[in-house]
């Protein structure tokens, strides 16, 4: 399904706010560790944090193939702007595939204004990838459930009023992904702090800055029971893992933003620099380079849309997502890698934009599940899919 004529305005919204906005600046404030509320302001005023809201409760939501589109224009601009609204479009599919009909009335209407938003919390210290080895424990108590445990590398953790808690409701089931629940949590700004929890440490990082990942603890912290998502405990893990096909395409697309960023960086700069008499893109090695950098790039866009069409025809696509988000964000590493290869010293200096794309896409291949993880997705899957 082509994406329509208000998608393509939008997607082309979105990159005129790029261009002349978000271009000029990003340097001064990603090197200065800024949260971006200028720009976050001016995205919830384009609708970025209501894409997958449908009306009633938002504008209409846009089609998975402009979805990735657009956070591939953000990320072109600042990764960071694309991670802002990475976690929160995970939690609107939530809410709108497993969320009760009272818990959509509550939250997607301010959701998709960016009034209230949202981040999901699986990750612990010591789980990594491994969602079923978590600590992190609801335990029902009258109507409420005590929240007990740590989790890290939580985006958004200090900016959002909703976080998509990951726990074991049941620590005894067995196997253990039939104890695990989603529980709704409330915070700041909009709603109360719970006593107990707490934004425990901010987290230094390599790149992707500006947009804050922080620890966060629970600490005998009450939730009532109605916060569960959903109508049955139990079923936490299969919710997250269909969520998390939003959020590995949005990865994915983040990982086309920064390639594209950075080709397009290499392509101007192998036109404007002369060695030997002539500009540097004539030299074999630096045409050859940038010719690959553009077909990896190109290959990697087909292999993102393809997910998202087949998301959009309702498909199952974990397989999909995975390879997508694997193969995007392995390309993004090597294309920025290769711009500073273009640029040479000056692709090393912070003058220019192309050492940030080398601090920024290693996160697309540790984020969202490691790349490492990815493929034994899809191996589990590829297998699944033609069984002998």
């Amino acid at each position: 399904m082509a994406i329509t004529a208000e998608e393509q305005m939008m997607i082309k919204t979105v990159a005129e706010f790029i261009d002349k906005d978000v271009r000029p600046r990003v340097n001064e404030i990603e090197h200065a560790n800024e949260y971006p509320t200028e720009w976050i302001e001016q995205m919830k005023e384009m609708g970025i944090f209501g894409l997958a809201i449908p009306e009633p409760w938002g504008f209409g939501a846009v089609s998975t193939e402009a979805y990735v589109l657009i956070a591939q224009e953000l990320a072109r601009g600042w990764m960071s702007l694309a991670g802002a609204m990475g976690g929160h479009t995970v939690v609107s599919k939530l809410l709108l595939l497993f969320g009760t009909d009272e818990q959509k009335e509550k939250y997607l209407p301010k959701m998709a204004t960016g009034e209230i938003r949202a981040t999901m919390a699986l990750t612990e210290p010591g789980g990594g990838s491994d969602l079923q080895a978590m600590k992190t424990v609801a335990i029902a108590d009258g109507d409420d459930y005590v929240i007990n445990g740590t989790k890290t590398w939580i985006t958004n953790s200090r900016k959002s009023s909703l976080v998509a808690l990951l726990c074991k409701t049941d620590p005894a089931a067995d196997p253990a992904h039939r104890g695990i629940s989603i529980v709704l949590v409330e915070k700041d700004p909009h709603f109360e702090v719970p006593a107990g929890f707490e934004v425990s440490k901010d987290l230094p990082k390599l790149g992707y800055k500006g947009v804050e990942s922080c620890e966060i603890s629970f600490s005998d912290v009450r939730v009532p029971k109605a916060q569960l998502l959903g109508d049955a405990e139990g079923v936490g893990f299969k919710q997250m893992m269909k969520g998390l096909e939003t959020g590995r395409l949005n990865v994915a697309a983040r990982s086309l933003g920064v390639g594209q960023a950075a080709l397009d960086d290499s392509v101007k700069y192998a036109q404007e620099r002369e060695s030997m008499g002539k500009p540097i893109w004539k030299h074999q090695a630096v045409g050859n380079t940038l010719a690959k950098m553009a077909t990896k790039l190109e290959a990697a866009r087909q292999l993102v849309l393809h997910a998202a069409r087949c998301f959009d025809a309702g498909e199952r696509v974990d397989m999909e997502a995975g390879m997508a988000k694997y193969h995007a964000s392995e390309v993004a590493a090597e294309i920025a890698l290769d711009a500073i290869r273009v640029h040479g010293g000056y692709g090393y200096s912070t003058e220019f934009e192309v050492e940030r794309y080398y601090r920024d896409a290693p996160l697309m291949i540790v984020g969202e599940g490691t790349n490492e993880i990815q493929m034994g997705v899809i191996a589990k899957q590829l297998i699944g899919r033609n069984k002998i």
